[in-house]
């Protein structure tokens, strides 16, 4: 790569896919692209060579539609950094100063990502909301984060889990057990088939939060007229106020925002979970997102090549690496 590194790389990467924008400092420049391959997970974590592969045709395709001289800066935001990124970490900024000359290079949970798209540099709070559920949030010293661990572990109120627990209730009035929704196993036998058919359709997928969190609009759908599915969410909007709670700035008027596909549910899920952060929360402000991740990992992108980062630095969620040094 040559010429002059006055642009920046920003990427969001996820279980849907990877989005990547190039651009210049000054924005007067901008191509933006994304790939609808997740990038692969392994024995070593994240996958750095399977993310080049997937990442530099879409990186050189908008240097050639922007004419950007050359990148200075990178910064990469990844789901499944903070406990999958060993690999990327120790890999990819020697790859992107190789591929195209970067010379700096931020590693960024997507998490962190999330929280600068939604609310920039000001204190506060985001819940993230999609297949899976974390919540972050930063006084501008140090970062908090709770959840985020999985759908076996945690992810407690996103979609999978909404998912499942919509699966459960089905399973439930299969069975002729308390707790069932007559409701949600005809939604569920809709969608997947005859009851007794799940577990084989279910468990041996690869893309099994996915497969579950697909379920959720159904149970957001059947919320109006189904006190099961209506618990359902309201026992979602409860975890979503937990980890917003735990991560909240105690002192002042802290913004709490919410971002993610999952809040596309709308009404059923939110209206619930609005009042459940005003109990929770009474001194922070709601306010709307600003933007999603990948504006997120952009405003990093800007702010780390004029020197003007105010975001804590972390190890696991924020990693700045001078691959000239």
């Amino acid at each position: 790569m040559t010429g002059t590194a006055d642009g920046f790389l920003a990427v969001d990467s996820g279980g849907s896919g990877l989005r990547a924008v190039v651009g210049t400092v000054a924005g007067t420049r901008r191509a933006e692209r994304e790939s609808r391959e997740p990038v692969r997970t392994g024995d070593r974590g994240i996958d750095p060579v399977h993310f080049m592969e997937q990442l530099v045709p879409l990186v050189r395709a908008s240097i050639s539609e922007t004419g950007i001289g050359g990148l200075g800066t990178a910064v990469i935001g990844a789901a499944g950094l903070a406990t999958l990124g060993e690999a990327l970490r120790a890999e990819l900024p020697g790859a992107l100063a190789r591929e195209f000359g970067v010379r700096q290079v931020a590693l960024v949970a997507d998490a962190v990502t999330a929280y600068t798209g939604a609310l920039g540099t000001r204190p506060g709070a985001v819940v993230a909301a999609g297949t899976g559920l974390i919540a972050i949030g930063t006084d501008l010293t140090r970062w908090r984060r709770a959840d985020g661990w999985g759908h076996l572990l945690g992810d407690c109120g996103g979609g999978a889990w909404i998912g499942r627990a919509g699966l459960e209730a089905a399973l439930r009035a299969h069975d002729g057990r308390d707790g069932g929704s007559a409701r949600l196993l005809t939604c569920a036998e809709e969608a997947f088939g005859p009851a007794r058919e799940l577990p084989g359709r279910l468990y041996p997928r690869a893309d099994r939060p996915a497969v579950l969190a697909s379920f959720a609009p159904q149970v957001a759908a059947c919320a109006a007229d189904d006190p099961v599915a209506a618990d359902i969410l309201r026992a979602a909007a409860r975890h979503m106020a937990d980890s917003a709670a735990a991560v909240c700035p105690v002192d002042g008027e802290p913004r709490v925002a919410l971002t993610g596909g999952l809040f596309r549910m709308g009404d059923p899920l939110v209206v619930p979970l609005e009042k459940e952060l005003a109990r929770r929360l009474p001194h922070a402000r709601r306010v709307a997102a600003e933007g999603d991740p990948l504006r997120g990992a952009a405003r990093i992108a800007v702010a780390l090549a004029t020197g003007s980062l105010a975001l804590p630095r972390d190890e696991a969620l924020l990693c700045v690496v001078d691959t000239k040094g």
